[in-house]
Formats: structure tokens, C-alpha cells, sequence
């Protein structure tokens, strides 16, 4: 990594219900990348990666941070290759809470980072003829109430997870902060995954003038809870860098950010914001 370059990884992993082997296939398939790629020096998985993700499940594969058995064997991948890894999300047990975090560990195995879902996910989608969907984290998790930037290298990334990146107020909290990257580990649901997936992580770059990446679960149409799959880089042109396909996929990537300096010195609108104006205005509650 240059002080302007960074290369990373996305792990779009198969996910089931042998936590010890979910773990595995993410070592091994990290372990696999650096070997073929020495000059990675940052892995990404996905949301939920250690065990199937769904309310039922929560409880079960609940494990504490950083001494459970899947943060530990992280601190210990990361040591031994001397790389970030970003840790997509387990499910964190403190005391009687549960929380959905994703923790990031820095090339010397300490935890640098832990982000808990300040957005919990809640749907109700309802069929044209009849039925639906509906999910509702809160029924047995506890959301965070804490930003979380991190310090990859040189450059300063914002972490979220899934739900998080459907509020621009987060990701334009973070630019603020500094942040020329933004990360979210996400299962997002099939059904919401054609019409927004895409087009989220495309606004959020495009608002914050960032590069906006995502990591899914692959896709599997057996489980409870169906993951989208196409894992996303996002440049600071709001351009679709590199995308998976449904299935278990990874791709390896470098990322320049001095695109991030080239779009916000063309485009200058962060200089151009109003805030003069915007706070004039008086907000009505929602209905």
C-alpha cells in the first residue's frame, strides 16, 4: 500500500450452520488471497458471516468481543499475514444484550475497531396479491449508539452495517469526520436487493464523494433468510468499480484515492453547502 493506494479484498462467502467451518473458509480464503496477492493489506467479510443470520439464530451464535472464539481467531489471521481485516459482523453477546458488530483488527492483531449496528433492520413489504415479507431486528437485539472510524493506513474509513447505509446522515457524519471510505458488511435481502442495493451505495459515494464498498453473503435460496450477493466497490464518481455475481465469489481490488481529491476539487460541493440556509429551517415531526 502507498500512501494513496490501498488493496483490498471482498469475501462473498458461503454461509451455514458449523460456525467452526464458516470461520475456516474465511481464514483459509484470506490466507489464499495473500498468498496470490502479496500486496493485499485489507480483507472484508461479510455481515453475519459466522452463522446463519435471522432472529431465531441471534441467541444462539451470540459470542462475546474480543475474547469469543471468532474475534480471536481474526486477531490471529491478521497477525500472522500483517493485514487489516474488517470483520464483517457476528453477533455480540454483553451480559443479557445482543448487538449485530463488526469488529476490524489491525496488521498487528489488536483490535482497532468495533461497530455496533446503530441502525436495526425492519421491513414490512407487502405482496401485490396478498403475503409478504417482514423482519424486525429489535425483536432480540439492542442497537449501538456509537459512530466508528478506523484508520487503514493513511486513510480514514467509516464503518456501517447494511441497514446503516439506507441514512445519509451517517455516511455525511463520517465525510465530515474525514473519512474517504466507507464500508458496510451486509446481508441485504433479496427482495429489497434489485431495487436498492445498487442505488444506495451509488447515493451515499455520490452525496460524500467517497468510495462506498460492500460485503454480502453469497446467496443461498435454501436458507431462512436470503442474501442479494453482488459484493460492490463504489468510486467517488458514484461508479460500479467491481461487483460479484450471487454465488461464493472474491475479488481482489485496488482502490486510488486520489480520485477522492480529484472529484471533490472538480465538484466542490461540500465548500458549496448552505448550511447558512439549511438551518433556517424548522423540522416537523414525521407523521
Amino acid at each position: 500500500m502507498t500512501n494513496n493506494t490501498l488493496t483490498l479484498a471482498l469475501l462473498q462467502l458461503q454461509v451455514g450452520a458449523d460456525v467452526a467451518l464458516n470461520v475456516r473458509r474465511a481464514a483459509e480464503g484470506i490466507e489464499r488471497l495473500k498468498a496470490e496477492n502479496p500486496t493485499l493489506q485489507l480483507a472484508i467479510l461479510p455481515e453475519s458471516f459466522n452463522a446463519p443470520y435471522g432472529v431465531k439464530h441471534f441467541a444462539k451464535y451470540a459470542e462475546s468481543i474480543p475474547d469469543g472464539a471468532t474475534c480471536q481467531a481474526l486477531s490471529r489471521l491478521a497477525q500472522k499475514l500483517a493485514i487489516y481485516i474488517i470483520g464483517g459482523s457476528i453477533v455480540e453477546r454483553e451480559a443479557e444484550r445482543l448487538y449485530n458488530t463488526c469488529t476490524v483488527w489491525a496488521p498487528n492483531g489488536s483490535l482497532i475497531g468495533r461497530h455496533r449496528k446503530i441502525h436495526l433492520f425492519t421491513m414490512h413489504i407487502v405482496a401485490a396479491h396478498g403475503g409478504g415479507v417482514q423482519f424486525d431486528e429489535g425483536a432480540a437485539l439492542t442497537a449501538g449508539s456509537e459512530l466508528t472510524v478506523v484508520k487503514i493506513g493513511q486513510h480514514k474509513v467509516g464503518i456501517g452495517i447494511c441497514h446503516d447505509k439506507r441514512f445519509e446522515e451517517l455516511a455525511r457524519i463520517y465525510r465530515n469526520m474525514g473519512c474517504s471510505m466507507l464500508v458496510y458488511p451486509s446481508a441485504f435481502c433479496i427482495c429489497q436487493g434489485p431495487m436498492h442495493w445498487e442505488l444506495l451505495q451509488r447515493a451515499r459515494a455520490t452525496d460524500n464523494q467517497l468510495f462506498v464498498v460492500t460485503c454480502s453473503p453469497a446467496r443461498d435460496n435454501m436458507s431462512g433468510y436470503v442474501a442479494y450477493g453482488h459484493s460492490m466497490i463504489v468510486d467517488p464518481w458514484a461508479r460500479v468499480q467491481r461487483e460479484a455475481g450471487e454465488g461464493c465469489e472474491f475479488i481482489v481490488e485496488r482502490i486510488d484515492f486520489d480520485i477522492v481529491e480529484q472529484v471533490r476539487r472538480q465538484i466542490p460541493i461540500y465548500q458549496q453547502r448552505r448550511t447558512d440556509v439549511y438551518a433556517k429551517a424548522k423540522p416537523k415531526a414525521d407523521p
